[in-house]
């Protein structure tokens, strides 16, 4: 048995509207430190902006909020996830239930809204149907959590999840197979939308293996490339000046960095993004075992169907 150390993370974020926009219709939000009993979590949305999707400002807002609450349940239900089986468990929930307590929990926030701001209209016009109301409210969506036994992300739509591993490879590991032609994008406003949900699902068995960077951005800063190289370079680059140094001088000039950007892509670039210092003060957790708990998968293509009887500490929600 070993006492790994946990690892408190750094977190940097900003966001910049786009060059004539009206409003930024980006979100992001991030918050604990990474510890057990407070996971760190961290979440982008872009809101789709276009007539049809009027309110989709509120929609990204409402996205980031739901999954910070969701995830945060989440990373807490995972701090005993070295129990034999229960990491199997949490995977099969993270995969499949997840994905649609959140798409659950983002429809009944917009419906909400709607409901306290209809429009003023005129007697004879027709109601909105369910779809068309939250179409008004789409948005993509990146979120992450990070625990010190576990690291889980999820996305829907464009955007960028980046990660640097230990080692300094750069990995994109929800980047999907076929880039989305134009506009168009997966969205929360889509009908059964968890089901184009992707995830990434790492545990940590060893507190040095863990990432240097993870690097969650909307598709304002990689459309700012002219290849999908440039965007692999910039955050190369950001992780080693953050190493070189250190997250405080790196947060002054995110700003600008971003708003240069977003001259370049024309839309608006929001980032929000966690760092492991190498010097970061320790705390002494629950003992856990040297490597994989009994029956738990290192790799989400390695449990299949869905989970009997899931312990884990949440209720288990299905679309309505």
């Amino acid at each position: 048995m070993v006492t790994l150390g946990v690892r408190r993370w750094e977190t940097l974020e900003g966001s910049v509207q786009g060059v004539g926009k009206r409003r930024n219709q980006d979100w992001h939000d991030c918050r604990g430190s990474g510890t057990g009993a407070d996971p760190l979590v961290l979440a982008v949305a872009d809101g789709h902006g276009s007539a049809v999707h009027a309110r989709s400002a509120l929609g990204a807002r409402f996205a980031v909020d739901r999954f910070l609450a969701l995830a945060t349940a989440f990373g807490q239900a995972a701090h005993n996830c070295h129990e034999p089986g229960r990491l199997a468990r949490l995977m099969t929930y993270a995969r499949d239930d997840f994905p649609r307590a959140l798409v659950h929990a983002w429809r009944q926030e917009a419906l909400g809204h709607w409901d306290r701001n209809r429009p003023v209209v005129e007697e004879a016009s027709r109601e909105p149907g369910l779809e068309e109301k939250l179409v008004l409210y789409g948005t993509t969506l990146i979120g992450a959590v990070l625990t010190p036994w576990l690291f889980v992300a999820w996305q829907i739509g464009d955007g960028d999840l980046a990660v640097v591993e230990h080692d300094g490879t750069l990995l994109r590991p929800l980047a999907p197979a076929e880039e989305d032609l134009g506009d168009e994008t997966e969205s929360l406003c889509g009908r059964e939308a968890w089901r184009s949900m992707r995830m990434h699902w790492a545990p940590l068995f060893e507190e040095a293996r863990a990432p240097r960077l993870v690097v969650l951005s909307t598709d304002g800063l990689s459309k700012s490339f002219a290849s999908g190289d440039g965007y692999t370079e910039f955050v190369l680059g950001l992780s080693g000046r953050l190493t070189e140094e250190g997250s405080a001088g790196i947060s002054a000039s995110l700003p600008d960095w971003l708003a240069q950007a977003s001259r370049y892509s024309g839309d608006d670039t929001t980032l929000t993004a966690a760092v492991r210092p190498t010097d970061a003060p320790q705390e002494k957790p629950d003992e856990t075992p040297e490597g994989a708990p009994e029956g738990a998968p290192t790799d989400a293509r390695a449990v299949h169907g869905p989970a009997e009887g899931t312990d884990v500490d949440m209720e288990r929600n299905t679309e309505t």
